[in-house]
């Protein structure tokens, strides 16, 4: 019985949306409002056949339910849906159709048991936000970042990720990367090709991540970093580059360097620290002997030797293609850039 006012209570919702639709509104508040489908909260374990033309639904919420799938031929039909919401059902995949939403900017799947997210969520081509937060997820497609140009905010916290996916570094133009509450061994490199990134929370993510990426110091708009409660001991020398950071938040790891009285300085005195570094005011243990000093010597590297003239010079190969830093971040360089390409002006390599 219960069953059956559920679907009786959906009918006459859709019925009711069907007739407005037909009658003709004469106010465009009137006529946007009347695409918008709300069906959340009311314990529906399935969809009903519905009556309204599905074309005409710009916003769908089927939040709060209790669905355990969606059906394919019902996502295949909401090609004008912008926005779609099915956080906090029993979702445990979503259907490949999704792929035919092309127009979709915001999807909320949070709080359901998916372990994984379709491949075809690629097409989805003009998404800006993602919410998958408190799932099951052991992973992301691997190709998501290379169609998924629009995404301005990554919302996967409170999952099982151990890595994510080395193509989230061609999201060009995301703003948000949300991944703390996970499994996460390690970041992608090249994170400085996330020219628009503000804000990045890696938090929580405990006993599993225990290094940062030479290249996160290189996010060029990042405003908030949040690597707090892992295993790091070391922050980049690279972060003292990053001259837009407003916040960090490093605490609950096991941190060395920084050492603890820098950072009781603030974060002005830790840039102040990693940059001094990075340019060799800060002794660091010897280095193994490099492979330059091979290349050099056989003939196969294009530097030119300096040879000090003092006792305590020494011996090293400069490297004549200099650029500075906020050149090499900057767009038109994105494509070349590697932490590895990365030398301070006057330095060196010890033969």
């Amino acid at each position: 019985m219960m069953y059956e006012e559920q679907q009786q209570q959906v009918m006459m919702r859709m019925v009711e949306l069907n007739n407005n639709n037909k009658s003709g509104r004469r106010f465009i508040e009137d006529e946007e409002r009347l695409n918008i489908v709300d069906l959340s909260g009311m314990y529906l374990d399935s969809l009903p056949k519905p009556s309204l033309n599905l074309t005409t639904i710009c916003k769908l919420n089927l939040s709060n339910n209790n669905l355990q799938s969606i059906p394919e031929s019902l996502t295949a039909r909401l090609l004008n849906v912008v926005a779609l919401d099915v956080h906090s059902n029993q979702l445990k995949f979503l259907p490949n159709s999704i792929g035919c939403l092309s127009k979709l900017k915001t999807l909320n799947v949070s709080g359901n048991l998916l372990q994984s997210l379709p491949k075809t969520i690629e097409n989805c081509r003009s998404l800006e936000e993602l919410n998958a937060n408190f799932n099951k997820l052991t992973k992301l497609p691997e190709t998501i970042g290379f169609e998924l140009i629009n995404l301005k905010k990554l919302a996967v916290n409170s999952n099982k990720l151990i890595f994510l996916p080395r193509s989230i570094t061609h999201l060009t133009s995301l703003r948000v990367l949300d991944a703390r509450l996970n499994c996460l061994r390690a970041l992608p490199e090249d994170l400085e090709n996330l020219i628009n990134l503000q804000i990045l929370n890696v938090s929580q993510n405990f006993q599993y991540l225990q290094n940062l990426p030479y290249s996160i110091g290189l996010l060029i708009s990042l405003l908030e970093l949040d690597v707090s409660y892992n295993k790091i001991t070391t922050l980049p020398d690279s972060m003292g580059c990053m001259k837009k950071l407003q916040k960090l938040s490093v605490e609950g790891n096991p941190l060395v360097s920084p050492p603890a009285e820098v950072f009781e300085q603030g974060l002005h005195a830790v840039k102040g620290y990693l940059s001094e570094k990075m340019n060799g005011g800060h002794k660091s243990p010897p280095k193994k002997k490099s492979w330059v000093g091979k290349l050099v010597k056989y003939g196969t590297f294009s530097g030119y030797t300096l040879r000090g003239t003092s006792k305590g010079e020494r011996e090293g190969f400069f490297i004549s293609e200099y650029r500075s830093i906020d050149g090499l971040t900057s767009p038109r360089h994105i494509g070349m850039f590697s932490p590895r390409r990365l030398f301070s002006p006057g330095r060196y390599f010890t033969r």
